[in-house]
């Protein structure tokens, strides 16, 4: 049984997930793609590559799981998953890398 405070929670939770979308679509799905400037079409190209680092970084530098320590199981995935994504150029080539190496790492070391 869903109670007030659940539900005001998953109220929440879709009123910012809407306005999120409303603010992203403002701009972006507003804008027609043959009047956006050729210098911004370069530029958002890069959104993604710029963001990943900044997610991924606190997993591997502190992660929640070893109270902030960070330890070589991560260390090695991250490093297994940046010369993947480097030497194959594919972005599911390089998660699965990291994945198959963390699990790895964390069975062997511990």
């Amino acid at each position: 049984m869903i109670t007030a405070s659940q539900l005001s929670v998953w109220f929440v939770i879709l009123a910012l997930a809407v306005a999120t979308y409303l603010i992203r679509f403002s701009f972006l799905g507003l804008l027609d793609a043959e009047k956006m400037p050729r210098w911004l079409e370069r530029h958002l190209k890069f959104v993604g590559v710029a963001v990943m680092p900044g997610i991924a970084a606190p997993a591997v530098f502190w992660p929640d799981a070893t109270g902030g320590d960070p330890d070589p199981a991560r260390l090695l995935a991250a490093l297994a998953a940046l010369l993947v994504g480097i030497w194959r150029r594919s972005v599911l080539a390089s998660v699965a890398a990291g994945l198959v190496t963390l699990y790895a790492g964390l069975f062997l070391l511990g």
